[in-house]
């Protein structure tokens, strides 16, 4: 029984880090990343589609993006919802492929970012304290019905915070990086 709350929580704690990691990948960072286009969604032919699945993604230079649409057509709608993104990168276009140079970061956007990332590691942070409260109540509920011992409880409680701790330490460990990466000139 604790073992499954244990697994549980363990297997769930990874998801919310595996989020925060994809969710920071997609930040900008001043090189440039196929992953900052992750989030931007167009509309083609009034569905909304993601970016990567209508072109192919390309970083020839460190500094620049090239986005080969495979319908030459839909070049104008991945503009717009580029500019409409907030990346603040402007497109151009050739009629071929779109390409985005992504700008030298100044030191106070660089600053702004960094308070992002903070944010939202922790509210990552407050995801796995949030299912170390749920797995906390799940052995109380087993051990106030006798399906546990006070002992089991205690072992199971004692298990859930050492997960707890290596969930934030490697969220930490993610935060310090990024940061890094961040600041990095």
């Amino acid at each position: 029984m604790i073992k499954e709350i244990i697994k549980d929580s363990e297997d769930r704690m990874k998801k919310a880090i595996e989020f925060l990691t994809k969710d920071l990948a997609s930040m900008r960072a001043g090189r440039a990343n196929p992953g900052m286009l992750d989030r931007i969604m167009v509309d083609y032919y009034g569905e909304p589609t993601p970016l990567n699945q209508l072109a192919n993604i390309t970083v020839p230079e460190a500094r620049l993006l090239v986005i080969q649409p495979w319908d030459k057509h839909s070049i104008t709608d991945i503009e717009k919802a580029i500019m409409k993104s907030d990346l603040g990168i402007n497109p151009s276009n050739d009629g071929n492929v779109i390409r985005l140079a992504v700008p030298q970061l100044t030191e106070e956007r660089r600053k702004d970012l960094v308070k992002v990332v903070k944010k939202r590691a922790e509210e990552a942070k407050v995801a796995i304290r949030n299912i170390r409260r749920e797995a906390n109540d799940l052995i109380k509920q087993a051990e106030k019905d006798k399906l546990v011992s006070e002992d089991e409880a205690k072992k199971g409680n004692d298990e859930i915070q050492k997960v707890t701790d290596k969930g934030v330490k490697d969220i930490e460990a993610i935060l310090q990086a990024k940061e890094k990466d961040v600041m990095e000139v």
